[in-house]
Formats: structure tokens, sequence, C-alpha cells
């Protein structure tokens, strides 16, 4: 299954792992993946003398990751392939110390302190972008602390249980049978929700408050919050990023072709290539981070974050991006992840042969149509100006096919289900105020991007759509501190535009410090 060159990757990978690991398999002699699965891991253990494959027949078709012959928490049910070959790859790597994406030392406290024990499974599908993120981070979880244990469930093998749940999205996690998370995350979000569900060790000692000063703190680790920060460093300041993952949305864009100077690339590689360009500076580093309040005393900006952190520094960047506008219309929270979507790459598989609607005629509209098209029986999209926004070749081609139906100057009202799965969606013709129900399985929002600005509004001006208001140089209402990118009122939400944005942000910080205009007391 693994050609001669990924082959080479993978013992070039295992070269320095220490442990000895095993893949042991429990599977069915009749199941219908047992070739396919046997195959994968038989070639990966190939790549390496410290890796080995045991089998045992049983019912079902699930491996469990050993270290010295030790269970380590992690198993796989199903075969990860696709998007989730690097997840078993990294559960190797990282259950033997060798990963590159462990977290710093205070997350990896939190977790350690996490009360157990936990159970986790995480529902995947193997063409979701956003899956890889959560299992990882799962992973993470289980080789920090041994009260975790945690397992990937493909759920195109197990369909039986995956329709017993009701489960129409992915990634789904669920913490001792009882759903945790449902969609895209990471590490920082999920610490937290289990932090709430399951307490803390009062009894840990690793609990004391972190605080650290610094000459620029950027909130965000996306374009923007890269760019801010890059800048702000070669300025020799001391510079301190906090984001709940570094690429933030770019990292669930797949193709990107206007990136000037940079025909082709992905989300996953520009993030990545972000990551390693702030490393080629003096520039601290803190992911998985979740701010919850900013406070403002005698010109210092005081930043707390989830975990008992603050940071402080004269000057604040916001980058904190935009996430998926929702309808927020009566139905949508109830059926979220039951049949309401966000993601048609992810989610798309759910519904071949079904019927579904995409809610927006921009061009993410009426792309996630297209594709759509190809698997679903009926895409039906709602527009709700008299025109369709998306470029004109992309609306030819979405005319041109013959399963996709668009309705213009047509509001949602409701989301429409039997109390386990999406059935329907409530529509008014704006122009008659005509009312009627379209009968289908799923709906896919994409009217666009929110601001990430909740946490600012009661400091910042912010405007009726929610981002922060700016000036030409990135200044908000309050002194020392600056936004950039899609959180601010800046025009053209686009990746170049977020990187200008963000070094502009940071040289007028810098410009307001040599002229006197900030508190430089931290």
């Amino acid at each position: 299954m693994l050609d001669t060159a990924l082959k080479q990757q993978v013992t070039e990978i295992f070269s320095s792992l220490g442990a000895d690991f095993c893949l042991h398999v429990y599977v069915s002699p009749s199941h219908e993946s047992r070739q396919e699965l046997l195959e994968l891991l038989e070639g990966v253990a190939s790549c390496s003398d410290k890796v080995s494959v045991q089998v045992t027949d049983a019912e079902g078709l699930v491996f469990y990751l050993l270290k010295n012959g030790e269970r380590t928490g992690i198993s796989f049910r199903g075969v990860p392939t696709g998007h989730e070959f690097t997840s078993l790859l990294l559960a190797i790597l990282n259950s033997d110390g060798k990963g590159r994406n462990f977290p710093d030392e205070q997350i990896s406290r939190r977790i350690r302190n996490l009360k157990g024990p936990i159970r986790l499974t995480t529902y995947v599908s193997l063409t979701c972008t956003n899956c890889p993120d959560i299992v990882q981070a799962l992973n993470m979880l289980t080789i920090i602390n041994p009260a975790i244990t945690h397992e990937m469930v493909d759920g195109a093998i197990n369909k039986d249980e995956v329709e017993a749940l009701h489960l129409q999205g992915v990634p789904a996690v669920f913490a001792d049978g009882r759903l945790l998370h449902s969609g895209r995350g990471d590490l920082g979000e999920l610490l937290i929700k289990l932090e709430n569900q399951y307490g803390t060790d009062p009894s840990a000692v690793e609990t004391e408050a972190i605080a650290k000063a610094y000459d620029v703190v950027v909130i965000g680790g996306g374009p923007a919050g890269s760019a801010a920060a890059i800048y702000s460093a070669r300025k020799g300041l001391r510079v301190a990023v906090l984001a709940e993952r570094i690429g933030g949305q770019v990292k669930e864009t797949v193709g990107i072709e206007n990136l000037i100077a940079t025909p082709r690339t992905t989300g996953a590689e520009l993030a990545g290539n972000l990551k390693l360009h702030m490393q080629e500076y003096a520039i601290d580093l803190y992911e998985n981070r979740q701010v919850e309040k900013v406070e403002v005393e005698d010109g210092k900006k005081i930043i707390r974050v989830a975990g008992n952190e603050t940071f402080t520094a004269p000057a604040l960047i916001i980058a904190t991006g935009a996430g998926w506008r929702k309808l927020n219309i009566p139905g949508e929270a109830d059926y979220m992840g039951r049949g309401v979507a966000f993601c048609p790459h992810c989610d798309g598989p759910f519904y071949q042969g079904k019927e579904v609607a995409v809610i927006g005629g921009g061009n993410s509209g009426i792309e996630a149509a297209i594709d759509l098209a190809g698997i679903c029986a009926k895409v039906t999209v709602v527009e709700f100006l008299e025109e369709l926004k998306a470029d004109q070749v992309l609306q030819e081609k979405a005319q041109n096919t013959p399963n996709i139906e668009i309705f213009k100057h047509t509001q949602t009202t409701a989301v429409v289900g039997n109390d386990e799965k999406v059935t329907g969606l409530k529509v008014k013709d704006r122009a008659t105020e005509e009312e009627r129900l379209i009968a289908l399985d799923g709906i896919f929002v994409q009217i666009g991007l929110s601001p990430n600005s909740s946490v600012f509004k009661d400091l910042l001006q912010i405007n009726r759509v929610g981002e922060i208001e700016v000036d030409t140089h990135c200044r908000t209402s309050v002194p020392g501190i600056y936004a950039a990118g899609d959180v601010a009122t800046t025009p053209f939400k686009q990746i170049i535009i977020a990187m200008g944005d963000g070094a502009k942000a940071a040289l007028s910080a810098f410009d307001d410090r040599i002229r006197g205009k900030l508190s430089l007391t931290t």
C-alpha cells in the first residue's frame, strides 16, 4: 500500500525511534477492510525494526498502539489512510518523545492535572481536513496524561454506529459516551471543555499563576498576526504571540492561488511556513491559548488567558481573524453536526445520494454547491440577495449543473428536524412573502465569516457586524491597542491584505513607541 517514496520518508522519520512499538490488531477474518489494514500496518512496520504488527482474530476491526509491550491508550478503529495517516505516524513519534508538536510546559501542566479516567472517542471521515487536528490533539492528551484514552473511529467503516448516534458531521468527539465537541477545533479548545466537564485535580501542585511581560503581545497566529510579530521582532522588541493555532482560518483553505509570487500553495503549507518564519526570530509562540479578558491599567495592556496565565505589554496587536458566520435562526444550533454543517469537504461524504441545501451565493457557497453536486442527488442554493455574488465563471458552471437549483431573493427562516437529524429548511420568498418547506437531509452554511472580536467588545469600539474599528494606521479606540486583518474594519478579507495589515499595525506600534505615545512600564 505504501509506495517506495513514501516508505523512504517513513523510514527516515522512524530512524531515531528508541522504544519498541507494536500495532496490535484485533480483526475478524471476514472483515472487508482486514486486508487493507494489514497491508497498511505491515508497510509501516517494514520501515523500522522498532515497529511490529501483531494480529489476533476477533470481532470487528481495531488496533492498539503498544510501547514496550504496554498499551499507550491510543487506538484506531479504522484504516488510517488519507489525512489520518499522519495521525498514525505522529502517535508513534509522540509516544516516543520524538514529535515536534508537543505543547509547552504550561499547557502540559493543565493536561496532567485533568481528573481521570477519561475515555475519548472521535468519529472521523478520511476525507476530512479538520479531523486530523482533533485526532492528533487528543492523542497528545493521552500521551501526556495516562488517565486518558483515545480512539479514532472511521465513520465509513462503522456506519451502523454512526447512524445510531445520528452523526452527520465530523469530527465528533465523545467523552465517556457524551458528545464533547463537533467540528473544527484545537487542543486548547478541547482542553478547556475537558477541564469544565471533568475538573482539575485540586491536589496538583502545578497550578501557580504564570505572568510574563513583553514589549508587544500579538493575539492571533494567522497571516496578520504572523506579519505583526515578525515586523515587531525585526525592530528588536520582545514579542509574544498568543494563538489558538498558528495559521488560523487559513488552515481550512484547500488551495491558494492568489498569494502574489506564490502561484500555488495550500492552507496547511502556508500555516507551516508562517510558523517557520516566526521561529527565525526571537518570538515566543504560545499556542493553544484562549484569551478570556483584556484590561488596561495606566497604559499597560493586561491579557488574561485560560489556565491562569497573564501577559502584559505596552502594545497589543489584535489579529484574531474570523470564523464561520451562523444563520442564527431557529433549529440551527439544535442540529449542529446532525444536518447543519459548514465544511463541504469534511461533511459532504455523509450526504452521498441525498438532497442538501447550500446557504449563500458567494464564491464559497457556489463552489460548495458545485462540489456537493458531484455526490449528492440534488443541491439547492439559497441566496438572500436578488443576485448571486459569486464570480461569473462559477455562476455559469452552477447554472449548467443539472442537479443544482438556485433560489435568489430568498430568506432562510428555520431549520426543521425530527429531534434526531435535519429533515427540512423553511424559506421565504422576499418578493412575495410566500413561505415554504424544502425537504432535505443536510444544510451547508456558507454566508461568510464573523470577526472573532467578542472578547474585546467591552473595551474597544466595534461596528455592527463585529469588526474592530481602526484608523488608516490600524490604531483602535484605545491608545496602544491595534487591530489587523479580518477582525478589523480593513476592507477586502484576503490573505495578502491581512499580511500587509499586520505589518502596518506593527510599524504603527513601533512608531508610537519611539514617539513616546506608549507607556513602557511592563
